[in-house]
């Protein structure tokens, strides 16, 4: 456990982000590598098959990520409180509430799942592939809520270190079940999707042997599970907003590649891969966010109302800190950097991938603000604000694809998210503003949002 109410809040928050930063960015290795294993030995048409359904992932696997990720800010704030009892049915809650949620969502998602290929354009001549891959991956989505959920209340306690053991541990045997199943077996796409089951069920099983052992303070017993409603919609509506928050920006970018698609061939490859080299610099923002969001949640729950303030300041200015290494980085590298990704020296692709992130990459101390101030306010049980604010980067998505990208090219894309991420910035600054909890002054008792577990 780490106990983020005592001690130098940006020092906490940058130990407690390091090890999410490494789960990351090993996640985004093992993406690599899994698409390497697929298209090396099933080829082109099979990797097609498993990118094809990407964003169905992306948008459902996220929602469910962003649910335990919210229930789990609960857990934070009990934690904080030092409400042992609270945090057991927080953690109750989150049980049922998760699997409730993924029996909902894998039941839907199998019964309308050839209409779903189709509304998103899966070629028939990929069609049966996509099916049977993504088939299995939404028939296991227990198995990804189960991982998700035992991860988020160890992070909500602290313990940053052993969800990234774990997930190391999960990853090198996906690889290892990929070739096994693909190259030994011949089991095709379904092979992979049944490897990256596997994996998750066994990083499952170490979860709970782990928690057993050194969490005996978060496992509920029988009594625990007889939660009062108040505490189930509250939790509910925390989830549902931090899920939604991060479906929201998936369906986003969706709408956005349908507008890219229009361009041609050597545009799609440009913004491919300047998006590619952006997304690893985004990262560390993402995950100053959710240390944000924790730190805040725990010091919210202890009624250290400083603490938080100082929590959502620090978060920003390590974002600023990451956000002038990336511009240096993209000024002097850009071009670099797009010809590792590519592989390719076409002269085109590299000068408008390098203008992508040579202008959008200033923006990044806005892009800070955003992110942190997103996920803090979700720390302190502010939903409102962070909700809307994703509402806007969606409504902009689509005034671009819909309105400025066909008038003006390219060009409309390029400008896009600064553009948003201003609109999104200032919409949270209000929300930071104009919430109660951020003028009041440190309290012994803990607040009600943690109390409210009791019922």
């Amino acid at each position: 456990m780490k106990d983020l109410t005592q001690g130098r809040p940006a020092k906490l928050i940058l130990l407690f982000a390091i090890p999410l930063l490494l789960g990351n960015i090993f996640q985004q290795l093992y993406n690599l590598a899994d698409t390497r294993i697929v298209g090396q030995f099933l080829g082109e048409e099979a990797l097609a098959a498993v990118g094809a359904t990407s964003s169905i992932n992306s948008v459902v696997i996220g929602f469910l990520n962003g649910l335990t990720s919210g229930f789990a800010l609960t857990t934070a704030r009990c934690f904080g409180a030092r409400d042992t009892e609270g945090m057991k049915k927080t953690v109750a809650a989150t049980i049922v509430l998760g699997f409730g949620t993924a029996f909902v969502l894998t039941a839907g998602s199998l019964l309308f799942l050839d209409p779903l290929l189709h509304g998103i354009n899966v070629q028939p001549d990929i069609f049966d592939e996509a099916a049977s891959y993504i088939r299995v991956i939404l028939a296991g989505m227990a198995v990804s809520m189960c991982y998700n959920i035992s991860a988020a209340v160890m992070r909500a306690v602290g313990d940053t270190v052993m969800p990234l053991v774990f997930l190391v541990i999960s990853t090198v045997l996906n690889i290892g079940l990929d070739l096994l199943f693909i190259r030994v077996f011949g089991m095709g796409v379904e092979g992979a999707a049944f490897a990256t089951l596997i994996s998750q069920l066994a990083s499952v099983i170490t979860c709970i042997v782990y928690m057993l052992r050194r969490h005996r303070e978060l496992i509920p017993q029988a009594r625990h599970f007889r939660f009062g409603k108040k505490l189930a919609f509250g939790m509910y509506a925390s989830g549902f907003s931090m899920g939604l928050m991060i479906s929201l920006v998936g369906i986003g970018s969706l709408i956005m590649q349908g507008a890219i698609n229009i361009f041609g061939t050597q545009t799609i490859v440009s913004h491919t891969a300047s998006r590619k080299v952006s997304e690893m610099f985004m990262l560390p923002f993402s995950v100053f966010g959710a240390s944000a969001a924790n730190f805040c949640g725990q010091n919210f729950g202890a009624g250290k109302y400083s603490r938080v303030r100082k929590g959502f300041i620090d978060s920003t200015l390590l974002s600023w800190i990451w956000a002038a290494v990336s511009i240096i980085a993209n000024y002097l590298l850009a071009p670099v950097f797009i010809r590792i990704v590519t592989g390719m020296d076409t002269p085109y692709v590299i000068e408008l991938s390098t203008k992508y992130l040579r202008f959008n990459t200033p923006f990044y101390f806005i892009l800070g603000i955003v992110i942190v101030f997103r996920n803090a306010l979700q720390g302190v049980d502010a939903k409102l604000f962070p909700v809307v604010s994703s509402f806007i980067e969606l409504a902009g998505k689509l005034a671009v694809a819909k309105i400025l990208a066909p008038r003006i090219g390219y060009k409309g894309i390029i400008i896009s998210e600064p553009a948003v991420w201003i609109f999104m910035a200032i919409m949270l600054g209000i929300g930071f503003f104009t919430n109660k909890e951020m003028h009041r002054k440190d309290e012994q008792a803990a607040p009600e949002p943690c109390t409210c577990a009791a019922g």
